[in-house]
């Protein structure tokens, strides 16, 4: 699942998502059907790894559908509900499997069968009901960054598994996996720096929330996936609970979880604030697990509940929104890899913190173990050996009473501890989050600029400095732009969605706006300021109260600067001058002036790709970043190509019409030529590098040869018939 989730979050960026997600709960639910089938260990293990492959796409999908429908000003909401789902599914499912479980005439197998229906219903709604806009685009699948990522995450979550089981921590096999993990990471990130669409796009780290997000989302794993996981042996081998129980008394952490996620997320939507519900989220799951960390098996169950209360509001307050947050920075072509980023590093911490902590708790419990067998009876150790186990796992209902409570003790405490161990982990998300910038959420799906009508003049204002009013439903909120900076005397125009302009005001110099809707319905809100780009946004009245709405506009800059030749330093005009954008559109076009001068405006801020092509130079192209503010200005060098001539001849003298055909090291074919009665050819405007030369006309012949620079390099070709 965690390798998997990288490669179904760049799929949704390149293909149908309601397709994917359609094949993701195929591939779940009959790799579980075959589970059910399993008879040995080893078909179990290699359904389970399928199923992981279709609960990878499940994971990262659902939050991708759910931001391609909703923005992210409303998108708190609904990821509230589906955490409070996620929740419900937590606890149903350790429920539902202890009811199987203990049921003598179902069986585990039925624990795989159980979700076939489910899913089969799922996939006729899914069919039936969803609709997502399908937007067409070169689709290149980055096969080389799949496989580095999947093999790299894989050898490394295979290391912390049987590290300090199968073998030491210091061993061979340590540096072999480590070390071979690292040479497939850093294959993994050499190939994403060159793909052109990349499974996990790197520039996606040069925004700070992001990266920031990512990490938070390493440690928060790592709690979660504890809570989960050890709850359900704590109450099992430590109190003697059956697994349905077992399911039961972990209900107090999942109600947290659900009413946190859900609160959470209405809250957002309405007040567009998100970063102190992660502020608050952290510092509850880092108390939660500290206080767990003091729990022993025989802890009033009361005080554990508080504790579990608490490990799931924190939960609940940082899982959804650290998406949510990472969602908000991104453009809509970018959704599926942003959020799955976020949903990677969540289930990677998860699977190494358990991992890694569950090799501690095998060494802490026998630790506890040995202590307390301490002066024993040594019958009670046989007691112990002999005792219906699986993989050293007692079956504590069968133990003698002094050996019962020495072994409910020591799983107690050693699964205290591993809570206590995941402590500093949640203390470290933390701290991610508090260096996090908060930024208000968009309020449409995506970021791209729309073509707003052309407001009429500002009513005057009133003598107060206020804005003149009509009566209606008011309308209220504020303009920013980058790093939340209030965008003063922008213009904020109401439509209705016949294009009838309703009303009309300018933000405030603090950014705040105000103006009146008619009355209940669907309008249009359309704003525009110098230096940014303008946005349309859809808004609901629902009702007569007042409606409060951020508005955030992207940026737009200057670029400016000069085209050269190299080797004289005279301004080159009339050259072609093209900016693309990191998705490669084409915003914006230029021709050099008489000093090979060029100038752009409102473009929008961050790196672009500036190309320059010119007659008798070598075109260029260079990566530039486009400041939030300002013009930025850069200098370009053209190269003037280099000129390879020469004359074909046969036995006879020069040949005529012989075809030259020139090849780079690519095996591009750069030009080709037909010779006059002179026998003469040419190519110009090349570049330095290797290139084969092939003439045809007689018997073809094929020279390598290397262009070393400006000037002209002379190649003349003998051509003859052949010996045989």
């Amino acid at each position: 699942m965690t390798a998997s989730v990288p490669l179904w979050g760049k799929l949704a960026d390149l293909f149908s998502k309601k397709l994917l997600v359609q094949l993701a709960l195929a591939v779940f639910v009959c790799a579980s059907a075959v589970a059910g089938l399993s008879q040995s260990p080893g078909m179990l293990i290699a359904c389970r790894a399928v199923q992981g492959i279709g609960m990878g796409g499940l994971t990262s999908l659902a939050q991708i559908i759910l931001a391609a429908m909703v923005p992210p000003r409303e998108r708190g909401r609904y990821s509230g509900y589906l955490g409070a789902t996620f929740a419900t599914a937590m606890v149903a499912g350790p429920l539902i499997g202890g009811v199987i479980t203990d049921t003598s005439w179902l069986g585990w197998r039925w624990i795989f069968y159980i979700g076939v229906p489910f899913a089969a219903i799922a996939l006729v709604v899914l069919q039936r009901t969803l609709r997502l806009p399908l937007t067409r685009r070169e689709v290149k699948v980055d096969w080389a960054g799949a496989f580095f990522i999947t093999a790299g995450v894989c050898l490394l979550l295979l290391w912390v598994t049987f590290a300090g089981d199968k073998y030491d921590w210091l061993s061979w096999q340590t540096y072999t996996m480590v070390g071979g993990t690292a040479v497939l990471l850093g294959a993994f990130v050499l190939t994403e720096t060159r793909a052109s669409q990349p499974i996990i796009p790197l520039r996606l780290f040069r925004n700070r929330t992001i990266a920031l997000a990512a990490l938070a989302s390493l440690f928060v794993g790592v709690a979660m996936y504890v809570g989960i996981i050890y709850f359900s042996q704590y109450f099992q081998l430590a109190r003697g609970e059956s697994p349905t129980m077992s399911g039961v008394m972990t209900i107090p952490m999942i109600v947290g979880l659900a009413g946190a996620s859900t609160v959470s997320g209405r809250i957002i939507t309405r007040t567009g604030r998100w970063k102190g519900w992660l502020l608050a989220g952290g510092l509850f799951v880092t108390a939660g697990l500290g206080l767990l960390g003091t729990i022993r098996h025989d802890t009033t169950y009361w005080h554990i509940a508080i504790f579990m209360a608490l490990l799931g509001l924190g939960i609940g307050m940082m899982m959804q929104n650290l998406v949510l947050a990472t969602q908000n920075q991104v453009e809509t072509a970018d959704l599926g890899a942003a959020s799955s980023t976020v949903n990677f590093f969540r289930s990677l911490g998860g699977t190494l913190g358990t991992s890694a902590l569950g090799a501690i708790l095998a060494h802490r419990i026998t630790h506890y173990l040995t202590d307390g067998m301490t002066g024993l009876d040594p019958r009670y150790r046989a007691a112990l050996a002999s005792s219906d186990s699986s993989d050293s796992i007692p079956d504590v209902a069968t133990l003698p009473g002094p050996l019962r409570r020495v072994v409910e003790s020591s799983y107690g405490h050693g699964i205290a501890d591993i809570f206590l161990y995941a402590a500093p982990f949640a203390l470290v998300a933390f701290l991610f989050c508090l260096f996090i910038k908060e930024s208000p959420l968009r309020t449409t799906k995506g970021a791209a600029p729309a073509t707003t009508l052309q407001p009429t003049a500002p009513p005057a204002p009133t003598p107060t400095g206020t804005e003149a009013e009509p009566s209606g439903i008011p309308v209220r909120g504020s303009v920013r732009g980058a790093e939340s900076a209030p965008v003063p005397h922008a213009a904020v125009t109401l439509v209705s969605r016949t294009g009838r302009q309703l009303a009309r005001t300018l933000a405030r110099t603090d950014g705040s706006y105000a103006l009146q809707a008619p009355g209940p319905g669907s309008y249009v809100l359309i704003t525009s300021a110098d230096g940014f780009e303008p946005q349309a946004s859809t808004i609901a009245i629902h009702d007569d109260d007042p409606v409060s709405y951020d508005i955030l506009l992207a940026g737009t800059s200057g670029l400016t600067g000069v085209v050269r030749a190299v080797r004289t330093g005279t301004p080159v005009k009339d050259a072609v001058v093209v900016v693309t954008d990191v998705r490669g559109d084409l915003p914006a076009t230029r021709t050099t002036g008489e000093q090979g001068e060029f100038a752009f405006t409102e473009l929008t801020p961050g790196p672009v790709t500036l190309a320059v092509n010119a007659d008798g130079h070598r075109p260029r192209a260079l990566a530039v970043e486009i400041a939030g503010t300002g013009v930025t200005r850069v200098e370009v060098d053209l190269d003037t190509g280099a000129r390879l001539q020469g004359v074909v001849r046969a036995p006879n003298g020069p040949l005529a019409d012989a075809r030259v055909t020139l090849v780079d090291a690519a095996g591009n074919v750069v030009g080709t030529a037909t010779t006059g009665t002179d026998g003469a050819y040419a190519f110009t405007d090349l570049a330095v590098g290797e290139y084969t030369v092939i003439a045809t006309g007689y018997p073809p012949a094929a020279t390598a040869l290397t262009v070393k620079g400006r000037g002209v390099d002379d190649h003349d070709i003998e051509l003859g018939h052949s010996d045989a």
